[in-house]
């Protein structure tokens, strides 16, 4: 039997001479490729971030973005994994504004969209910018560039040539285009002909988006530099639907032949498409055996109705030096579609590779540039040694991708891979439109996902993700509490923590019978009209309630308009202080969160309820020495205010992101301070502008009376993000604790090192057992935010006898950029824990 396929009523078999012979060639435009698009007037950037200026006066609604979703925003390939969502532009003065950033190195594409009262989105752009995306008119890109895509960045020298080539259609019936790379020293009078690749658009697309999106040239120059691509010729097109056989086969291939130097054997000749184009290659691959000797599917199908023969399979194998097949993970459309091309294949005996599943990103670019990039660098390339199997870290496809049944999950419902799907219950069948709000960007600041209608539900699907993030659903604009959250029930903000990764780690759940308890106590307040209150209180999973010595107590606020709970449901703190205490890197303490209402002063409150409440219920201790008080945003302001009106009262404070200063310290108060306070931590997020001014304002005001103070600034927003990690900072900062072991020297500072230094000596620490017994083997750690910016020569200490010494070298990591860079160094295990500060400048050359 034949082979049997679904075929456009024109499709037809071609012979050589024909396809030599068909077309008239119209034109040719030689140009160095499609011109780079100009940079988006309304991006900037500074530092790490980029930043979007958008004057109001541009925008549809005439309204900036804010909280509930109204407005303008920007929207793109900007959350996690490359997902579609959008970040609100809120009001600046007479524009408005969003940044965005540290941006993975690559190629975002964005656009601009206002929400107008309605509910209904409109999108505008930039008049002034050209169009980026010839698909996609709206759409602006911005690539950043790294080391981890070089491979697909402009070249400084050695690159191919990219020209319109314009032929007749006689499918159209019109002149149409494609481009074509030709390689660094092409020539066109070379005796042996090229080579010629064929790469195809996918549905929606057109033959410029292999430049525009998929980095075509860059990818091509990079390989023919770097010696990984055969000198060849490569067609980018797009031969429409229906009839594209006829429209390749009698049009763009006798075109390309009479234009340039290429071969017309099959052997010599590959084709690769995207989406609907891996169909057409594939099928090309059936209907015409030994017609394109290579054969890249990616994202590809089969038609369901195809019936591959013995006959058929045995031309194929002899025809084809290489089929290969390409997906993304289970957010690409074509998941299935390729297992099911790939069982109809193997089942027939036809010869195929597989590059596996990658496992990042779905139907997407992302996916498809790292495709062109493999497939490229192995046709026509007969003695060059290549694996055949999978790329490095992609994975095996070996079923069809069965997503959970609509109306079965409770969200968020999170698959072995890392990816995370959202459902809805039918109580919004009516709203206009649902997103995830959440801290998805890569500082923590909120971006909406939207959703989409399935039935009457609402259903979105991310990731991979890892670790831990906070999330709503807004409905119309309007947050609302996910119905199905039953263990936050203060807060509108849910959790979801997904485990496998190392994002977040000091948020994850420590085994059961290592975590500390939470308790709940509720009182009459003293806040104005006496209202109920609660406060939880952490205790460590050893706490004794009779041990003789009381413990320290540090006092956690929240911000305004969260409450008691905000610092557990959303913050993570029972997580963080489980953590820190399992690894030894913290003391033993007692931690209470109270709450406060609206901007009320929490002194009177926390001095004579709190605390006698407290006091009464745990061990702890009353002597300042032994007391620390901390707080976030307004409990920040809280907190220095406590310090400037009632010095003494606590030796420790913690105040991150204060939206402003609740006073100064003065000539009588500051000494009483410096006498009392033995550190005063600052934090803050680098885009929080207002809480960085105050903090700095602090800082200058406390060093006037040389009160210890350490601060910090880390990128991230007025947000959790930045909060857990100040908590996260702060808690091993406190309450120094004697185990009977000491590190000398007690600093390690390696002074000031010139921009561009290498290889700093790393100073020896010395660890000192003074017990009268061994201590079993100690665990050697970097804390902090700059952690990652020393190395450590261990990160394991053998058993020390009693008296006895060990010793590891810690240094700073090469080449570090100007700035200023402080870490502690952890040694712990069991009940024994020492730390020590590290310290490095870095100076501008």
């Amino acid at each position: 039997m034949n082979a049997m396929f679904t075929r456009g009523p024109r499709a037809m078999q071609v012979t050589g001479a024909a396809i030599g012979l068909a077309m008239v060639v119209s034109g040719v435009v030689v140009s160095a490729s499609p011109a780079a698009a100009a940079s988006d007037p309304w991006e900037s950037q500074s530092g790490i971030y980029h930043y979007f200026t958008v004057p109001k006066s541009s925008v549809p609604s005439n309204t900036c973005g804010n909280s509930t979703g109204a407005g303008a925003e920007l929207e793109g390939n900007i959350g996690p994994s490359g997902t579609w969502a959008a970040v609100g532009l809120d009001a600046s003065g007479e524009n408005c504004v969003a940044n965005i950033g540290p941006m993975k190195p690559g190629l975002y594409y964005y656009q601009y969209v206002a929400t107008m009262p309605d509910r209904s989105k409109q999108v505008f752009r930039n008049p002034n910018s050209s169009v980026d995306v010839t698909s996609h008119p709206n759409w602006n890109t911005l690539f950043v560039p790294g080391p981890e895509v070089a491979w697909m960045d402009d070249v400084a020298s050695g690159g191919g040539t990219v020209s319109e080539l314009t032929y007749t259609s006689t499918v159209a019936g019109a002149e149409r285009s494609a481009w074509v790379w030709t390689p660094p020293a092409y020539d066109p009078g070379r005796a042996k002909p090229y080579p010629v690749l064929y790469l195809l658009a996918g549905e929606g697309q057109s033959a410029r988006e292999w430049q525009e999106l998929g980095r075509a040239r860059q990818i091509l120059d990079n390989l023919a530099v770097s010696g990984d691509l055969a000198s060849m010729v490569v067609v980018m097109a797009d031969p429409g639907d229906t009839h594209y056989r006829a429209e390749l086969l009698n049009n763009i291939l006798p075109a390309v032949q009479h234009q340039y130097n290429v071969s017309t054997s099959g052997r010599e000749r590959a084709i690769a498409g995207i989406g609907r184009g891996g169909y057409q290659a594939l099928n090309l691959a059936l209907t015409d055996p030994g017609a394109f000797g290579s054969i890249g599917s990616m994202s590809g199908y089969l038609p369901g109705d195809a019936c591959i023969t013995r006959s058929l399979a045995k031309a194929v194998n002899k025809g084809t030096d290489l089929i290969r097949f390409y997906v993304g993970n289970t957010l690409d459309p074509s998941y299935n579609s390729t297992w099911e091309a790939m069982q109809k294949l193997r089942s027939a005996g036809v010869d195929f590779e597989f590059d596996g599943v990658h496992p990042e990103t779905g139907g997407v670019w992302d996916t498809w540039r790292e495709n062109l990039r493999d497939f490229a660098s192995r046709v026509f390339r007969p003695g060059a040694a290549r694996h055949r199997g999978m790329s490095e870290g992609h994975r095996a496809l070996t079923e069809p991708y069965r997503p959970p049944a609509t109306g079965s999950i409770t969200t968020p419902h999170i698959d072995a891979n890392g990816m995370v799907t959202f459902e809805t219950g039918t109580q919004w069948a009516d709203a206009k439109d649902v997103v995830i709000w959440g801290d998805w960007a890569p500082n923590g600041q909120w971006f909406r996902i939207p959703m989409t209608k399935v039935g009457d539900r609402w259903r979105t699907t991310i990731g991979p993700i890892d670790g831990y993030y906070y999330w709503r659903y807004e409905v119309n604009g309007t947050p609302v509490h996910d119905p199905e959250d039953t263990n936050n029930t203060e807060n509108v903000e849910s959790q979801l923590f997904v485990p496998g990764g190392e994002r977040t780690p000091l948020l994850a759940d420590v085994p059961a019978d290592e975590a500390g308890d939470i308790t709940l106590l509720e009182y009459t307040s003293a806040y104005p009209g006496n209202p109920t209150m609660k406060f939880k209180v952490w205790t460590p999973p050893d706490y004794d309630p009779d041990r003789a010595e009381k413990y320290p107590v540090l006092y956690l606020y929240h911000g305004f308009a969260q409450n008691y709970a905000t610092w557990t449901e959303v913050g993570r703190a029972k997580q963080i202080l489980d953590n820190l205490y399992v690894r030894g890197e913290i003391a033993p303490m007692v931690v209470v969160m109270p709450g406060y209402p609206g901007l009320s002063d929490f002194w009177v409150d926390l001095t004579t309820k709190v605390m006698p409440l407290t006091a009464s219920e745990f061990n702890i201790s009353t002597e300042p020495s032994k007391m620390a008080l901390a707080g976030l945003s307004w409990g920040a302001r809280g907190t220095q205010g406590a310090l400037v009106n009632h010095p003494g009262a606590f030796s420790y404070f913690g105040i991150f992101s204060p939206p402003f200063a609740a006073g100064s310290l003065d000539d009588i108060s500051g000494p009483a301070a410096k006498k009392g306070t033995k550190l005063v931590s600052l934090f803050a997020g680098d885009v929080d502008a207002g809480a960085i001014g105050a903090i700095n304002g602090m800082e200058a005001n406390l060093a006037a009376y040389d009160i210890p103070t350490v601060k910090t600034i880390v990128p991230g927003p007025h947000g959790f993000d930045v909060w857990w990690q100040g908590l996260s900072d702060f808690l091993p900062r406190i309450f120094e604790h004697s185990s009977g072991v000491t590190i000398r020297p007690e600093a390690a500072d390696f002074g000031t090192l010139p921009e561009g230094y290498h290889s700093p000596p790393a100073k020896k620490l010395t660890v000192i057992n003074s017990r009268q017994t061994a201590i079993p083997p100690l665990s050697v750690t970097v804390s902090g935010p700059n952690a990652d910016k020393f190395t450590l020569s261990t990160d394991t200490l053998a058993p020390i006898r009693a008296g006895k010494k060990a010793h590891f070298r810690v240094a700073p990591v090469t080449g570090l950029p100007a700035g200023v860079y402080e870490a502690t160094v952890t040694v712990a295990g069991g009940s024994v824990r020492a730390s020590v500060p590290v310290r490095v400048k870095v100076a501008k050359a």
